[in-house]
This record gives C-alpha cells, structure tokens and sequence, in this order.
C-alpha cells in the first residue's frame, strides 16, 4: 500500500488557479503591513475553500463563503476579526470579476457580524498641544521636529488617513488653492484643505528640513521622508506620535479629533464626511454620537443648575 503524505501546511497545489499575488500587487496604496494581513486572511480563506472541494474561484458560491464566516464564528474568532476576513473576501471577489476569473461575484452583499461599536477618542486640548508644540524648541527646529510638526498638523487640521499621508506626493500640493489632493481607500482622489498652520509647517519643512534627509534612494516625488531618506510608513508615523505625545495615543485619533471638532463647530454631517472620505455617511455618523457626548459633558460642568 502506498502512503499518502498531506501536504505541508499552507500549500496549495491549485495556487495558480487563485491569482493570489496578482490580486496582492493590484493592491496600489496600500501599506505592506496591510497587504500581509490581506494575504493571510485570503490565504486562510483559500485553505478552507479547497478543503470543501473548491479549487479555483469559478466554483466558489455564496453559500460557501457563508459557511466559511460560520465555520470562523464556531472557532472562536472575534466578531471584528471575522469582520475584517469578510471584508478581505468582498475585495479579493470583487477583483476577481473584474478580472473574469468568475462571472458572478459570490461576495455582493455578504454580511458579516459588526464589531462592537466604540466611540473614537477625542484628544483633549493639552494633549493637542503637546503633540503640535512637540519636545523640542521652537526657535531652533531641526529637520525630524520640521517633518514632526507638519505631520501632526496635517492629521489633524486636514484628518487625513495615516496611509494618505504617507503616500502624499509633491504633486499632490497646491499651495496657491490651500489644498492638498490625496488618495483614499479603494484609490479614490479627493481634495482637502489644509488649515493655516498646517500650510506653515508643510512649507517650511519642504523649504528647509525635507532636503536633509534626502539620500541617493530617496523616492523624488515623496512628501515626508524617514531618517533612512526613504518615504515614510506608518510604523514611521506611530514612532513620531508616540514621541510626541503626553499620553499612549494612536495616530488615528488626531482623524477623530479633527472630525468632533468640526461637529462641535457646526458643520454639516455631509461635508465632515467629504472631507473624511467616507463612502458611506452611516460611518461619519459615529462623530454626531462623540459630539454630543462632548455637548453633554460640557453643559454638565458649566451650567449651574445641570
């Protein structure tokens, strides 16, 4: 008799059939970190597949994916979690009708269990500050604490996306118009403003800091540049928050911040959400609930009789 010895873990004999790392390099703008977790969850999902008896995408129905999202809720995975890989499955389907692998996108309206819902941070006003002002003194910047400040000024006076500004080039910049062109999920262009201060920073660190960090690698168009010279990253970014920060803050809250503050003001749901470029205002409605928080709170301590 002869033995059959099981592949090794992660080994597909029909990877071809799935286009895995065609679908990962269409994957334009999107940081690395993100693209390591896309392939894992899709190759996970890929595993699964084949294991029911789907080996290319052509065979994948509905019900299967369905089935797979149950078989990770019966395995302990987090609603988020489970969130996440279902999201992954509608863009990897998505590509793949695009791409005539299937006819039909067995993804279209595949709902997956939400995460719980939490309220976004909002930064106080001495957290803001200590994060603009940074440690270092103001009369005498030195190139990183130039690059510092505008980054900070950007995300949070324009509240952009950390990947947005990473990929900013200085094509990008218009500064008679006093906006900024970034690219977004799904690479979708849209303008922004940038604040006054925000514009200050920006000049003077492409005046004076950018060409100090500019090496023989250093990508000719990138806005912000690491300390090697090359286009900064995310994890670049998240070094420079915690750096400057009084408190443990993500980087994303400064995002957070810029669109209560907006609310707290006045402006309307619709335009906080052009400027945040959600694709569906039911996301940008998160901040009305941070709002009025933040309304309550404030007549609470301010009003005599609250």
């Amino acid at each position: 008799m002869v033995s059959v010895v099981p592949p090794a873990c992660g080994y597909r004999r029909s990877v071809a059939d799935w286009q895995l790392d065609s679908w990962i390099v269409s994957l334009t703008r999107v940081a690395d970190s993100t693209r390591s977790v896309y392939r894992r969850d899709a190759s996970a999902c890929f595993d699964w597949l084949e294991a029911v008896g789907c080996d290319r995408p052509s065979m994948v129905t509905r019900r299967h994916l369905r089935r797979y999202l149950a078989h990770l809720d019966r395995s302990g995975y987090a609603r988020r979690t489970i969130a996440r890989k279902a999201s992954v499955i509608r863009r990897y389907f998505d590509w793949a009708r695009r791409n005539n692998l299937v006819e039909v996108d067995p993804s279209a309206s595949l709902s997956a269990p939400r995460g719980a819902s939490t309220l976004p941070r909002v930064l106080g006003s001495e957290e803001l500050e200590a994060l603009i002002e940074g440690p270092a003194p103001a009369d005498n910047p030195s190139p990183i604490d130039m690059r510092d400040r505008a980054i900070v000024e950007l995300l949070y006076g324009s509240g952009l996306r950390v990947a947005e500004l990473c990929g900013l080039d200085r094509s990008d910049l218009s500064g008679r118009s006093g906006t900024i062109t970034v690219w977004g999920k799904g690479s979708k262009q849209r303008r922004v403003p940038v604040s006054e201060p925000a514009a200050i920073a920006l000049a003077e660190w492409i005046r004076s800091g950018r060409s100090e960090l500019v090496t023989a690698e250093t990508p000719d168009q990138a806005v912000f540049l690491n300390q090697r010279g090359r286009r900064i990253t995310p994890r670049d970014v998240r070094r420079v928050i915690d750096r400057r920060s009084s408190n443990p803050t993500h980087p994303h809250a400064l995002r957070h911040t810029f669109a209560t503050h907006l609310l707290d003001g006045g402006a309307d749901l619709r335009v906080v959400q052009e400027l945040l470029g959600h694709a569906d205002l039911t996301t940008t409605q998160i901040y009305t609930r941070v709002s009025r928080d933040r309304l309550r709170d404030v007549h609470r301590s301010t009003h005599p009789r609250a």
